[in-house]
């Protein structure tokens, strides 16, 4: 058949591709079972050895007021590390940005505005510059100086532990990596999914591999501490921008910058603790189309701009590095062929089973049939260590799903790096800078961050309201149906008052009746007094773009999905007790 001779045809040089990539990841997968293997974790002795480092914490925005009041309130009130301000970059055209960091400022005395002196959006290397020239002058006028400043994005849920680790390894290092990992969603959220496996296997077998052989590590972006020495070597090298402003991946490049310097990096290994990763956990795009024009941006920066921005003699330490980052501008644009050749051979197979006929494809392809067996094997055991990392923090059952997402994966980055291309070369051949490309993104809601925090329970002891003994007791007497918090108020071993304070501490929400002056009455009627007393919410301002909520009761996602169908904003939950609840439905909601 001469579709079956073309075919083969095609085979031969993706087979010799398939080959060469599968021999190369077999290098990584070896260097980094030989790391895990001498990897030594330190007890929480020794991670509390050393004295706490005085550290900022970057973060960049540009319209991200939907997102940066709740990443401000639950990572304030969640790190128990004694010595952190947060430096928040905006611009002066971003209005409904810089409002809600004055919002959380007013909350929060370790938070700071650092506004940029021109309009935006430039790039976030560009921000984070002025962020540190905001930090330096805080510096000035407090007469501190900071150890380590670690860079953060407006959607990220840092790990309660994660600076007292960087606070360690600060010891020895000038760069610190903690784990970066997307936080779960559905299954069939295939988009995701995909950030979700290549995360966990990147950072549990590149990233250690790069680290045991000498080679540098890239920063990820968010959840990297630098040294102060680290800094201002960066900058007195490169005149002060110690962010590479034209770099649309600045991380990818200090990753690079301080290896070149000789400086030590360390990429903290995922460890599990109850079941969770010690890592910044976030959402990242789950449309296709976001996710494209994100991954566009990586390839863009990652390959294209390392390319401009740096000689093949320059980098010649680390070729086999660069070799490693920038084979995705072949490999991405050829696995989608090879997913459609697999296809068409299982096809013909089954085609030529059921016509008892030779399969023609297998009569073409012989002469080089080994090779494609050994290619196809290797690739099933890089797919198979796949699901066992993604298995290790998501479950088997997520796990299951890898390689359909495989697949999903190669289209999307086959996209991804067809944009990357269009875009580059339409800016150099017109002569226009290459701009920030912004992700939309969305904060985790409550449900989303139930794996990161203390039972009830637990801070009802810590807090000296009831004794671990009333505790044991509670739980084995507690009615079906009823809340351990309710039937300890029932039991008369806590008050209603003590309940919600440690409920607002467990969910990092505001606690109290909001002040009068704060009420809005057109506000208090945008929702259907029956849904209102349904959810018992009560909406009762507006600011920044988002919904003030007062409500007895904990957000939930099916209260979230029935409040977007009556307001667009972002909703903020300020919890009230129930007491306090019907005080405010008696004087703001129609009776009925």
């Amino acid at each position: 058949m001469v579709l079956d001779h073309w075919v083969a045809n095609l085979l031969a040089p993706l087979g010799f591709w398939v080959l060469l990539n599968a021999l190369d990841d077999l290098v990584i997968d070896g260097a980094a079972a030989l790391a895990w293997l001498r990897h030594r974790t330190p007890t929480d002795e020794e991670l509390d050895r050393p004295p706490p480092r005085q550290m900022a914490i970057f973060t960049a925005l540009w319209q991200e007021h939907r997102v940066i009041q709740k990443m401000l309130d639950h990572n304030v009130a969640g790190l128990p590390y004694p010595r952190v301000e947060f430096f928040i970059g905006a611009y002066p055209n971003d209005a409904p940005t810089v409002t809600a960091i004055r919002a959380a400022m007013e909350r929060h005395p370790n938070v700071h505005l650092a506004m940029c002196p021109h309009d935006g959006p430039t790039s976030k290397a560009d921000c984070l510059n002025w962020i540190y020239q905001r930090m330096l002058l805080y510096e000035e006028e407090h007469g501190v100086r900071f150890e380590m400043v670690l860079t953060h994005d407006a959607e990220d849920i840092i790990h309660p532990d994660s600076l007292r680790w960087v606070n360690y390894y600060a010891q020895w290092a000038e760069m610190v990596q903690v784990p970066v990992l997307a936080l779960p969603t559905p299954l069939r959220e295939l988009c995701h999914g995909v950030y979700c496996d290549e995360f966990v296997e990147y950072q549990c077998k590149d990233m250690m591999a790069r680290e045991l052989m000498g080679g540098f590590l890239p920063s990820c972006g968010v959840g990297t501490g630098f040294s102060r020495h680290a800094l201002e070597s960066l900058a007195a090298l490169h005149h002060n921008r110690i962010f590479e402003p034209g770099a649309l991946t600045e991380d990818y490049e200090n990753g690079w910058r301080i290896h070149a310097m000789g400086l030590r990096q360390k990429f903290i290994p995922i460890r599990l603790h109850n079941g969770q990763p010690m890592a910044t956990r976030e959402y990242f795009p789950r449309r296709t189309g976001h996710a494209i024009r994100q991954r566009s941006r990586w390839i863009m920066g990652n390959t294209l701009q390392t390319w401009e921005f740096h000689s093949a003699a320059e980098t010649a330490r680390s070729a086999y590095w660069f070799w490693r980052d920038r084979k995705a501008l072949i490999g991405n644009l050829v696995t989608p062929l090879t997913n459609i050749l697999f296809l068409y051979g299982v096809l013909t197979l089954l085609w030529a089973q059921a016509q008892h006929h030779p399969w023609g494809l297998a009569r073409e392809a012989a002469p080089l049939a080994n090779l494609y067996l050994t290619g196809l094997s290797l690739q099933a055991m890089h797919t198979l260590a796949r699901v066992w990392f993604c298995s290790r923090v998501y479950g088997r059952r997520f796990a299951a799903g890898v390689p359909l997402r495989v697949i999903c994966g190669n289209w999307i980055n086959f996209a991804a790096t067809v944009l990357a291309v269009s875009l580059y070369a339409n800016a150099k051949l017109r002569g226009l800078p290459l701009r920030w490309v912004k992700t939309d993104h969305a904060y985790p809601n409550r449900a989303a961050l139930a794996g990161d925090r203390k039972s009830l329970g637990e801070i009802l002891v810590g807090g000296g309201w009831i004794t671990p003994e009333q505790l044991t007791q509670a739980r084995q007497s507690c009615p079906r149906g009823l809340r351990l918090g309710e039937h300890l108020v029932k039991l008369g071993w806590i008050t209603e008052s003590d309940l919600y304070t440690a409920l607002s501490l467990q969910n990092h929400l505001p606690l109290g009746k909001p002040d009068a002056a704060t009420i809005s009455l057109s506000v208090t009627r945008s929702l259907p007094a029956k849904l209102a007393r349904q959810w018992r919410v009560l909406p009762f301002r507006v600011a920044a773009g988002e919904l003030y909520v007062a409500s007895s009761e904990l957000p939930s996602n099916e209260m979230h999905e029935n409040l977007r169908l009556y307001s667009a904003l972002e909703v903020r939950f300020h919890l009230v007790t129930q007491a306090e609840f019907e005080e405010l439905a008696a004087e703001f909601l129609p009776s009925g």
